[in-house]
C-alpha cells in the first residue's frame, strides 16, 4: 500500500523540520513538501497532490483558513488537518467550515498525531477533547439565535419589522450579551453591531438598552 503523502504548512522553520523528521520515520507516511505560508501550501498541494495537508492557522501572505478554502475548492479530496497553537473559537469554527477534517493543537503527543493523520485520510473527523468542548459551547450559543421566534400579530400591531440579522442580534441581546460578545458570536465587528442596535433602538423608539430589552421580550416567543 502506498504511504500517506503529506505536506506540512507552518511558518516556523524549526517546527516544520521537526515534524518532517518525526513523520518520515513512519513507514506509512511520506512528507512530500514543506510550506512556510498559506500561498505556498496551495501551490505545493496543486503540484504534488498529497492525500493530506497539515495546516497551521496564522501564517504570512495567506493564512491557513484562506488556504484551506482555496485547496478544498480545487482539490476537494485532499484532506486537511489544522495543527496550531491557537484554540480560539473563531479559528475552530472557520477552519472546520472551510473544509478541514480536524483541528489539533501542537502540544499533543506524537502517537495521537500519528493516529489523527491516519484517521483523517480515512475520512474520520478529528478533534481533541478541549477543542470539541469549545466547539460544542460555541454552537450551543449560536443555536440559541435560531430558537427565538416573534409574535407576528404583536409586531404588526406595534408597527415594528425586523430583518433576519436584526432578529439574530435581538436574540443575543436578550440573553443578555454585551456588544463585544454579540460581535464575536456573529463574526462581525463591534462597530457593525452597534449600528444594527441603533437601528433596533430607532424602530422601538428608545435609546435605553434595558428598556429596549424589556420591550423586545414582549414580542419574543420562546420555542
Amino acid at each position: 500500500m502506498n504511504p500517506i503523502s503529506l505536506i506540512i504548512a507552518d511558518d516556523q522553520r524549526l517546527l516544520r523540520e521537526s515534524l518532517h523528521t518525526v513523520l518520515d520515520l513512519e513507514d506509512d507516511i511520506e512528507v512530500v513538501g514543506l510550506a512556510e505560508d498559506g500561498q505556498q501550501a496551495c501551490e505545493l498541494t496543486e503540484k504534488l497532490k498529497p492525500r493530506l495537508v497539515l495546516m497551521d492557522v496564522q501564517m504570512p501572505i495567506m493564512d491557513g483558513i484562506q488556504a484551506i478554502r482555496k485547496i478544498k475548492a480545487c482539490m476537494p479530496n485532499t484532506q486537511i488537518l489544522i495543527l496550531t497553537t491557537f484554540a480560539e473559537d473563531e479559528y475552530i469554527i472557520e477552519g472546520l467550515a472551510a473544509g478541514a477534517i480536524g483541528y489539533l493543537l501542537k502540544d499533543m503527543d506524537k502517537n495521537s498525531l500519528l493516529k489523527a493523520i491516519r484517521d483523517a485520510v480515512e475520512g474520520r473527523h478529528m478533534l481533541t477533547p478541549g477543542i470539541a468542548s469549545k466547539l460544542a459551547a460555541r454552537l450551543s450559543v449560536m443555536t440559541k439565535t435560531h430558537q427565538v421566534s416573534f409574535n407576528a400579530q404583536k409586531l404588526r400591531y406595534a408597527g415594528v419589522e425586523f430583518t433576519e440579522r436584526e432578529r439574530q442580534i435581538i436574540a443575543l441581546m436578550i440573553q443578555p450579551m454585551t456588544n463585544n460578545q454579540i460581535a464575536e458570536t456573529l463574526y462581525m465587528s463591534v462597530g457593525t453591531i452597534k449600528n444594527y442596535i441603533s437601528v433596533i433602538y430607532s424602530k422601538l423608539g428608545t435609546s435605553d438598552r434595558m428598556q429596549a430589552v424589556a420591550y423586545l421580550n414582549e414580542f419574543i416567543v420562546e420555542k
